[in-house]
């Protein structure tokens, strides 16, 4: 497939050439931060963000389920970016700087082609995969990835709807296979609640409560930091006596 071009006016291009264009009149600093934080910066906040998500989710009731949701968010991405190779090869679109001349090329040298942005998908799939599972942190996620957006068009690798493209796939896989991870990932992060490497998925003293909180026995699974300690539903209930 010969790519997205258009005949006559094409928006694309003329979002590209705005955007691109601030590159042209910026200082030379300014240029070199945005192509740290376009190709490396922002990624980078995203996984700062997903452990402090990962820590706060630690003391929450039903921790394993709230973790399990967590790990999702970096998954869909893996899935996202996977599921990217085949529209790639596909559509075959050249990078912008190809075949329009005159834009500031911040990374020079990439050949691949342009539809879907790999980084736009990425960071996208991990902000709803977090919004999922937490709000806040979900949001901050989400801002992250649209300022991903603009900067790989500021830094003239991509078109607009390269971009467009790359939000519309992390976003789709992210909220289309969630329950399917949530099913698989839940009794995971139980398992591993209950065992040695409990700090994993439980604060000290969280318990791991609901049915997949529970052993055969019915005995509550409580979090100790580094094993877990279990208690009888008798011997609860002569304490409680």
């Amino acid at each position: 497939m010969a790519g997205l071009a258009l005949e006559g006016p094409n928006p694309d291009v003329d979002v590209l050439d705005g955007i691109n264009g601030l590159a042209k009149d910026a200082p030379h600093w300014v240029n070199k931060a945005m192509e740290y934080i376009g190709e490396y910066g922002i990624i980078a906040g995203l996984a700062v963000l997903c452990l402090i998500a990962w820590w706060s989710a630690r003391r929450r009731p039903g921790a394993p389920a709230a973790v399990a949701g967590l790990v999702w968010a970096p998954l869909a991405a893996g899935i996202a970016l996977l599921a990217n190779i085949p529209i790639r090869s596909f559509v075959e679109r050249p990078r912008p700087f190809k075949e329009h001349a005159g834009l500031e090329v911040l990374i020079p040298g990439k050949s691949d082609f342009s539809f879907v942005s790999d980084h736009a998908t990425l960071t996208m799939a991990v902000g709803v995969g977090l919004f999922i599972a937490h709000r806040k942190f979900g949001l901050i996620g989400i801002l992250l990835a649209l300022a991903e957006g603009f900067c790989r068009v500021y830094m003239g690798v991509h078109y607009p709807t390269d971009v467009v493209g790359g939000f519309a796939l992390g976003t789709a896989v992210a909220l289309l296979l969630a329950p399917l991870a949530q099913a698989l990932l839940v009794p995971l992060t139980t398992a591993i609640g209950r065992s040695k490497l409990a700090w994993l998925v439980c604060a000290p003293g969280v318990e791991v409560d609901g049915p997949a909180g529970q052993d055969a026995d019915g005995s509550r699974v409580v979090a100790t930091g580094s094993a877990m300690r279990r208690g009888h539903k008798e011997r609860d209930k002569d304490l409680a006596a």
